[in-house]
């Protein structure tokens, strides 16, 4: 970590409780659009990955009906 980072986490714990919860939820929301920038890369992955093995015959089909029926049984 930078010495910037270090100093930080040295000084957050005197902070109050609220000013620490305010930082903690600002940092993460600095890392959500980055969050939800790889997520949507890595879904996009699985579905092409699952097209594809849908396309080479390697997942089988199931049809509405089935799906929509177990899930009504729950």
């Amino acid at each position: 970590m930078s010495h910037r980072s270090d100093q930080i986490l040295e000084d957050a714990p005197s902070l109050p409780a609220a000013e620490r919860i305010e930082l903690v939820e600002r940092v993460l929301a600095s890392l959500d659009s980055l969050l939800r920038e790889d997520i949507g890369k890595l879904w996009g992955q699985e579905c092409e990955g699952r097209i594809d093995a849908y396309e080479r015959g390697e997942i089988p089909t199931v049809a509405a009906k089935d799906v929509f029926g177990d899930v009504r049984e729950l």
